[in-house]
């Protein structure tokens, strides 16, 4: 589903990534991880249009994202959320979830002004599925409640509804638990495999490996901007150079 092709970015004379390569499968829970500072975020900024690559090619369904805007990379089916949660705090859940559609809702400026039947069916349209999707998140019932009401925890899930009310193909989660306790991170896990069960490919990033272990079919591991393993989760977790990053290297 997506290639990261030879990828490399630098800042001035900073070299953030080099040679970066891996491929995301279609219809999976894809992970990226690695410690603070080793890339992970310049790498979703790179997806979805906020960078540039300074070498390689990222190839999303067979094109090439290297030239195209944000709001297109979204129209070809990729959302994504962040690591400090972005909502609207002073609309309601059903509200932010409808901001997310906007792509979709192709009535244009006459028929908004004028309130014709082609907006109020889209409008209407769009509540229904705005509700289905809260109800995905198990967030239905709060739908008319002003997001500043949510804990930590459901503030994350109405962004993932928010992300997946553009009807992505691909779904960037930007490290999801950060912040988060063990009874949260357990939850969020759980639904985010229902995510994925329902159709949805994904694609995060994080630094918690006991999450992503239990989570992932496959992982790849950042490391100072280079790529330094990738495989099962088993692999991982058994591979030296991983847990070097990780832990250190024992002196002799």
């Amino acid at each position: 589903m997506l290639q990261f092709k030879q990828i490399s970015k630098r800042f001035g004379g900073l070299q953030v990534l080099q040679d970066v390569a891996f491929t995301v499968p279609a219809g999976g829970i894809f992970g990226l991880i690695g410690p603070n500072g080793a890339g992970k975020t310049t790498v979703f900024n790179l997806i979805t249009g906020l960078l540039r690559p300074s070498a390689g090619s990222i190839v999303f369904g067979g094109q090439d994202l290297g030239t195209v805007a944000p709001h297109r990379i979204t129209e070809l089916g990729i959302a994504r959320t962040f690591q400090n949660i972005r909502i609207f705090k002073d609309m309601t859940l059903l509200e932010n979830v409808i901001v997310g559609m906007h792509e979709h809702l192709d009535y244009g400026v006459s028929g908004w002004l004028f309130n014709r039947r082609g907006f109020r069916d889209l409008e209407a349209d769009a509540r229904v599925r705005a509700m289905e999707l809260l109800s995905w998140l198990k967030l239905d019932h709060k739908a008319l409640q002003l997001a500043d009401s949510l804990s930590y925890g459901e503030q994350r899930k109405l962004e993932f509804a928010r992300a997946l009310a553009t009807r992505p193909k691909l779904l960037l989660l930007d490290e999801p638990v950060a912040g988060m306790n063990p009874a949260e991170k357990t939850e969020l896990m759980a639904e985010i495999v229902n995510i994925q069960q329902r159709g949805f490919s994904i694609f995060l990033i994080e630094h918690d490996m006991r999450f992503v272990m239990g989570l992932c079919d496959r992982i790849a591991v950042l490391n100072f901007g280079r790529i330094i393993a990738e495989g099962s989760p088993d692999e991982i977790k058994n591979n030296p150079q991983v847990i070097e990053a990780y832990l250190g290297k024992e002196e002799a």
